[in-house]
């Protein structure tokens, strides 16, 4: 028999990771908005849902389901039978957002040459602060596909 649902620490627990997430500088609407997906049965909700359930407007709602959107971490689809909209958490959310972070990893990386260039080069202090920054950003982003891979692998083996 499945353990009852318990709404008041489901929501504690949606207002937690959405301050841990906006303490690591995640937009917290954004965030409140992702954990209320998460802590959905079904894992899509319609605005008026977010709104509701969040107690935020529906203009919070829609600039936190745009930027998820943006980051792979939300799809949108139609309600049938409805003109509403229901917002939901790909199968891969948490895959894809890493994917997506990989980008920025690359153009900080790129970014970071041309602030070595400018600051005379890895030899000065500052364009070696720049360079072990860029090189961090470029390893992170050349070890990505294997750890996201291996990550794939293992979420399939817990499955079974």
């Amino acid at each position: 028999m499945a353990d009852e649902r318990d709404e008041a620490a489901l929501r504690q627990y949606v207002e937690d990771m959405a301050r841990l997430y906006a303490d690591w500088g995640f937009p917290r609407m954004a965030a409140r908005v992702l954990m209320q997906l998460m802590a959905s049965d079904t894992g899509y909700l319609t605005a008026k849902e977010l709104s509701d359930g969040l107690e935020i407007s529906p203009a919070a709602v829609s600039q936190a389901v745009r930027y998820l959107q943006h980051l792979g971490l939300v799809e949108r689809s139609a309600v049938p039978g409805s003109r509403r909209d229901r917002y939901g958490l790909p199968d891969d959310a948490w895959y894809m957002g890493s994917i997506m972070k990989g980008t920025l990893f690359t153009q900080v990386a790129k970014l970071a040459e041309g602030g070595v260039a400018a600051a005379g080069g890895r030899t000065t202090p500052a364009g070696e602060r720049i360079a072990a920054m860029g090189d961090f950003y470029a390893f992170i982003q050349s070890e990505l596909g294997g750890l996201l891979e291996r990550y794939l692998k293992h979420h399939e083996s817990l499955k079974q």
